[in-house]
């Protein structure tokens, strides 16, 4: 094959995932402006729609890590091109679910094709493409689309649920089938990855008690205040968080490795990251119902509000680097967490929103200037303080609890709303914002001193 038939080929591969990855971020915000459609088309309350948000986030965060073995044992190629089918099956399924169960459990199916496609995609650029500019460049268009994908779902989702809610739902099938084609065409096969089969080489055991926790946390806060099934919940919530400890530590190759999850950056990454999704999902979640229901806006109209949030990101995505490199991670981080927080604080939480320019555009605005500064940082401190080896495991952490943060944020708002009123939830939003910028101050705390009292070499050497 010539040079130039070779970067043809590398440049289709690129596009096809870029593509992809597109899909996979729009499926985050896809039905975000079309609860309040669903929930009037199949008479669900809110706490009830939720799941639509939630199950995908917990499919995503909860089999994260499992997809990550999963793909490190049977190829990317492979598991690549199973998750794109998964995924099309399950968007027809969503389409025309009418049983509120059977719809968010095509949302957790989705979820978990994201957690496999997502990060895969961006290991099948990192071997295609020689390391140096090319690559670099490669992966900047990557992630240029991911950044695009959540702003692309708000006006898509706000474009089809005004024909029906359904097409949300069921317009990635064609879209990631096509896609599809291309791949089974330009994705290498890669190196062989057989290996000897050892017991319990998958976790599957480890997977299904994280994931089942998960499920089980938000269940206990979907039931809260109901007696007996809070208490169930709470008891299965504990039961397999123990047993998922107990499997990790046993397990010949555990999901997660305690040097994975012992490093301060990554914790700092994986608690803000939690806060500063959540709360933004829990802030959408409580504005959109305020938006259509009480003031009577269409979903498209809604949607078109709604991007002065995510714009920002995508419009900046690719000078995020610089922009670390320059002023560093934790200051960057501490900066976006204020605005973010300040943002929700001049939402109205007394009275629904009566003009958008005063009561709504603020927000977004200061949550967008927020998403701008520390979106970046976070994911690049998250993998910072591990060891080269186990950063894959250290990013499916963080990944984990960003979903996890967002599936707790959108499910407690719900609650909130149905049963007391929008400020409460708005209130919740603030305060977990605020536990975002208390964790982000910490790392702009200096480096315990060693015992021998040596100073530092450089101030560079403060920051974690």
């Amino acid at each position: 094959m010539t040079t130039s038939a070779t970067d043809a080929r590398r440049q289709g591969l690129l596009i096809v995932l870029a593509g992809n990855m597109l899909i996979d971020a729009l499926e985050v915000s896809t039905l975000v402006v079309a609860m309040p459609s669903i929930a009037a088309d199949l008479r669900l309350s809110p706490t009830a729609v939720q799941w639509t948000m939630s199950a995908f986030a917990l499919g995503f965060g909860g089999l994260m890590l499992f997809g990550t073995r999963l793909v490190e044992l049977l190829g990317r190629r492979r598991v690549y091109l199973a998750g794109l089918l998964l995924f099309a099956a399950a968007s027809v399924v969503a389409a025309f679910a009418g049983d509120p169960a059977l719809l968010a459990a095509t949302r957790f199916v989705k979820g978990f094709c994201v957690a496999l496609t997502a990060p895969t995609g961006l290991a099948i650029i990192s071997t295609a493409f020689e390391e140096g500019p090319a690559r670099q460049k490669a992966v900047s268009v990557y992630s240029f689309f991911g950044a695009c994908g959540f702003t692309a779902g708000l006006v898509l989702s706000g474009v089809l649920t005004a024909v029906s809610w359904r097409w949300t739902l069921a317009f990635p099938a064609p879209v990631v089938l096509v896609l599809f084609a291309f791949c089974l065409r330009l994705i290498p096969a890669g190196p062989a990855t057989a290996g000897p089969r050892q017991p319990g080489r998958f976790d599957a055991a480890g997977a299904t008690a994280l994931a089942g926790a998960l499920v089980a946390l938000v269940c206990a806060i979907v039931s809260a205040g109901s007696g007996i099934r809070t208490g169930v919940a709470l008891v299965v919530l504990a039961v397999l968080v123990a047993a998922f400890v107990a499997i990790e530590r046993r397990a010949p190759r555990p999901l997660v490795k305690a040097a994975a999850v012992t490093s301060g950056p990554l914790i700092r990454s994986a608690l803000g990251g939690a806060a500063f999704n959540g709360s933004y999902l829990g802030l959408l979640f409580v504005a959109t119902f305020q938006l259509q229901a009480r003031q009577g806006w269409s979903p498209l109209v809604t949607a078109l509000a709604l991007l002065p949030a995510s714009l920002p990101l995508a419009l900046t995505s690719l000078s995020s680097g610089r922009m670390v490199r320059r002023f560093g991670g934790p200051p960057l981080i501490a900066a976006g967490a204020f605005l973010a927080l300040l943002g929700y604080l001049v939402y109205p939480r007394e009275h629904p929103p009566q003009s958008y320019a005063v009561d709504v555009l603020p927000t977004l605005l200061l949550v967008g200037a927020g998403f701008v500064l520390a979106f970046a940082p976070l994911n690049m401190q998250a993998a910072s303080g591990v060891p080269a080896e186990l950063r894959p495991m250290a990013g499916g952490v963080f990944q984990a609890a960003v979903q996890t943060g967002a599936a707790v944020a959108v499910s407690s708002a719900a609650v909130l709303s149905e049963r007391s009123s929008g400020g409460a939830a708005l209130r919740f939003v603030a305060v977990l914002s605020a536990f975002g910028l208390l964790v982000a101050l910490t790392g702009l705390l200096p480096r315990r001193l060693p015992r021998t009292g040596a100073p530092r070499s450089s101030a560079s050497e403060l920051r974690r």
